[in-house]
């Protein structure tokens, strides 16, 4: 029995130290993270809405860590290769994705195949901010406003196209969203982000296109764009003029977000020192008009309140794609 009582003591001894060892290792670890640059994987190609949003981010969280931030766009599949690359990282908070309602919400409902898990395989770090997207068309087509478009589109159905930053993305399902409650017919031309289709889109390659409104803002100030329509419900306050689709179309409604997630496991520590670190940089004056120039609204959340968000938006995408009738392999 002295020798049973020996062996339990010993085990549990060598439970307590391994107790404390880790707990002496994850304070070391919480105390030392970031000892190096992170990479911030953006899902899409330079230049798009959530490009953007993550280089001035980036920049302030890198100063808030004391660590760069390195920005590394991984395009295509609608934003699939970037986040399945994160999903598969080293969970030790040194990757990190820029995570949109596409990655999170809209790829997982539409596709038949699914890389990624978008609850479990990723731990939340903070929603930043919800932006509009915006009806843009080159200004040689000869419409001015929503109504203009849908009475061209109506007169010639299989002449024209609209961009869209990748299939499976929100302006993907923007457009078939209209298509459907518009009742008008146009060719679904997907790029690899939004910077490419920007590009034809200024050289008329394509005539139109459902972008998100960082992106094409400048374009829309300079006159090289005409936007027709915001997508939400009210119109956007860096634009006033330009009027809601829904003022036409009652009941359309579209938008994305920008969310930062980790690889699931990463340990708490870091991710809270992420969170920390964003709702820094959010809170930066001149990113907070950065946010402001083209409408995005500053939300800066917990990753409790982002893992919810989640949560909610596939719940209420379920039926929009299901009536937009969106689906890939």
């Amino acid at each position: 029995m002295a020798i049973g009582f020996l062996k339990r003591r010993a085990a549990l001894m060598l439970a307590a130290s391994a107790a404390a060892l880790l707990t002496f290792n994850t304070a070391a670890y919480a105390e030392g993270f970031p000892e190096r640059a992170i990479t911030l994987v953006v899902p899409f190609a330079a230049g798009g809405s959530t490009d953007v949003v993550a280089r001035v981010i980036a920049q302030k969280m890198g100063d808030a860590l004391g660590q760069q931030i390195v920005v590394e766009n991984v395009g295509g599949a609608g934003g699939n290769l970037g986040a399945d690359r994160v999903a598969r990282a080293e969970p030790d908070g040194y990757t990190i994705l820029m995570g949109t309602v596409a990655t999170h919400a809209l790829n997982p409902l539409i596709l038949k195949t699914k890389p990624y898990d978008p609850e479990k395989d990723f731990a939340p770090i903070s929603l930043l901010v919800v932006v509009p997207n915006v009806l843009v068309v080159n200004p040689q087509l000869p419409v001015n406003n929503v109504a203009e478009l849908i009475a061209l589109l109506k007169k010639e159905p299989d002449k024209h196209a609209y961009a869209s930053s990748g299939n499976g993305t929100p302006l993907h399902l923007s457009g078939e969203l209209f298509k459907s409650m518009a009742g008008v017919e146009m060719q679904h031309v997907p790029y690899k982000g939004s910077g490419p289709a920007l590009n034809d889109l200024l050289g008329n390659q394509i005539s139109i296109m459902f972008d998100n409104l960082p992106s094409s803002s400048a374009h829309i100030k300079s006159g090289t764009l005409k936007a027709l329509g915001v997508t939400t419900a009210e119109r956007a306050s860096s634009f006033p003029d330009v009027p809601t689709i829904a003022e036409t179309v009652p009941g359309y409604e579209t938008y994305t977000w920008n969310a930062l997630f980790a690889p699931a496991g990463t340990p708490p520590e870091a991710i809270a020192k992420l969170n920390e670190a964003a709702k820094t940089a959010l809170s930066d004056p001149d990113v907070a008009k950065r946010m402001a120039d083209f409408s995005a609204k500053i939300v800066g959340s917990s990753p409790e309140e982002l893992k919810t968000h989640v949560s909610e938006e596939i719940a209420k995408w379920g039926p929009v794609v299901k009536e937009a009738n969106v689906q890939m392999d």
